[in-house]
């Protein structure tokens, strides 16, 4: 009988410290409620920053979803962002691997988002040093000035005759010319790039990457959804369109004959042939492949997409389209064209280009992390294993933040310091810590020297039947967020009104 109650009391104890253990524990971060097996996936529409930054208003600025069988936290503001990406950014700075089925053109995909390791160190430090170093970014101011007065005169030709330009092309071509030339050593017109096609290969990397595919989130069968759903054969299609692209360009670089000079390409091949050694192992083709898509996809389109959407703002905002051609034009003076040296003196440009960041991060989403070891944000566990995302969309429009932050108004910034170099976590176009875009000064000159020069040299009327309220501002879902609707604007020749 005492055995029985001594048992009994054994018990209770133990109940009772698990229950005092539980108390202690810091709870994890709230959720919304989800579904068995699916979690909260079908919580997420076409554009997914949309769809959290909604569900951030109930649930707060650091919430944790269930996407399928993956635990992920969403960070909302720029408090959150910064013990994320500052105090903490150690334990979190690696990215989660690629999953599913896959055929041997994708080994690179998996190479491209590595985890943070010695190999992507090194990785990284070869792209900074080679092409997005300050000195690299001078060095190619001339291609720089070739292509914008390319880009000068095509809309010239438009403006001569009043029809319409479609300035999302236009500067998505112009940004694709200064990158290929530059790192690639190929101009835009050669025989592998295609106009239309190179437009169409960036455009369906841009949508895979940004899709959230069910292969994703369920390792074991989620396959088979892609299958059925077609995504799987999209996916598969554009990686193969991308190998064909890089293995055209490799055979170019092969052949020689350009004068001697060594760009990022011959460099890469260069290592490889080598067999310069990375971190784990040695600099492969699927290395190299790696290391182009993110030179190709992470510097053409976003550099583009802000200046669509700065053009777009300024059309639907005349006050500020008046101020800042005022501005270009009494810097411009006599000269032709706005220099690279000019655009240091355009302080209402730069306002307008954070402005434009503010409202319109190009990857509103920043590319996901995976926590490597235990921390905490406000108070909550955040586990290893687990996705992390930052809303950098929904920080861009936190009303404790900004003042009428639905409002255009590049004046915000006169009387602060926030910029966009990662450390105002009020601004994160270019992201934070050890992850931040290394492109970030060569995005931002080619986003000032653009937009320069297209608004000192022209004014921009809306199309015959338009007015400001017509504008489209719908966003276009993909791994960046552009204009769903293409900006078509007339030009007008400055001076020839």
């Amino acid at each position: 009988m005492a055995t029985i109650w001594y048992l009994s009391l054994l018990f209770l104890t133990c109940l009772l410290l698990a229950a005092f253990r539980r108390k202690k524990q810091k709870p994890g971060p709230p959720s919304p409620p989800g579904f068995p097996i699916i979690g909260n996936l079908h919580q997420l529409g076409e554009l997914p920053h949309q769809s959290l930054w909604t569900l951030s208003k109930k649930y707060g600025p650091v919430m944790f979803l269930k996407l399928g069988r993956v635990p992920t936290v969403v960070v909302s503001s720029s408090e959150t962002a910064k013990q994320a990406l500052k105090i903490h950014d150690l334990h979190c700075c690696s990215r989660p691997s690629l999953v599913g089925p896959r055929d041997l053109s994708y080994n690179y995909l998996d190479i491209a988002f590595a985890p943070f390791d010695d190999y992507w160190k090194e990785l990284r430090k070869i792209c900074v040093q080679e092409l997005f170093s300050a000195k690299r970014v001078h060095s190619i101011q001339p291609i720089k000035d070739e292509e914008v007065k390319k880009l000068i005169e095509s809309v010239a030709e438009s403006a001569s005759q009043r029809s319409p330009v479609n300035l999302s092309q236009k500067f998505q071509g112009l940004t694709a010319s200064v990158i290929c030339k530059a790192a690639f050593g190929l101009s835009f017109q050669g025989t592998v790039l295609n106009n239309d096609r190179f437009h169409k290969l960036v455009h369906e990397a841009f949508l895979f990457l940004g899709s959230f595919c069910a292969s994703d989130f369920f390792p074991n069968g989620g396959w088979i959804i892609d299958w059925l759903t077609g995504l799987q054969g999209r996916r598969e299609k554009s990686v193969r369109d991308l190998d064909a692209f890089y293995e055209q360009m490799f055979d170019l670089h092969k052949q020689g004959n350009k004068g001697g000079v060594e760009d990022f390409v011959d460099l890469l091949l260069r290592l490889e042939k080598e067999e310069t050694v990375l971190g784990y192992g040695k600099l492969t083709r699927n290395h190299c492949k790696a290391i182009l898509m993110n030179v190709l996809l992470g510097a053409i389109s976003t550099s583009a997409i802000t200046m669509t959407w700065a053009m777009a703002e300024l059309m639907r905002n005349p006050r500020a389209m008046k101020k800042v051609q005022s501005e270009v034009r009494n810097q411009m003076g006599n000269k032709s064209m706005i220099t690279f040296d000019d655009t240091d003196q355009l302080n209402y440009l730069k306002m307008v280009t954070k402005e434009t960041w503010r409202l319109h991060p190009p990857v509103p989403l920043l590319v996901p992390r995976e926590v490597m070891s235990e921390f905490e944000i406000n108070g909550y566990k955040i586990q290893p294993k687990t996705l992390l995302y930052v809303n950098t969309w929904a920080i861009g429009r936190d009303p404790d933040t900004w003042k009428d932050p639905e409002v255009f108004l590049p004046e915000r910034f006169m009387d602060n310091n926030i910029d966009a170099k990662g450390q105002n976590f009020e601004l994160l176009p270019f992201g934070s810590g050890r992850r931040i875009c290394p492109g970030m000064y060569m995005g931002t000159t080619m986003v000032e020297f653009g937009l320069a020069n297209m608004l000192s040299q022209f004014d921009w009327k809306l199309p015959e039947g338009m007015v400001v309220e017509d504008i489209d501002m719908e966003e276009s879902p993909g791994l960046t967020v552009g204009k769903k609707k293409e900006l078509l604007l007339v030009p007008v020749k400055y001076g020839e009104n």
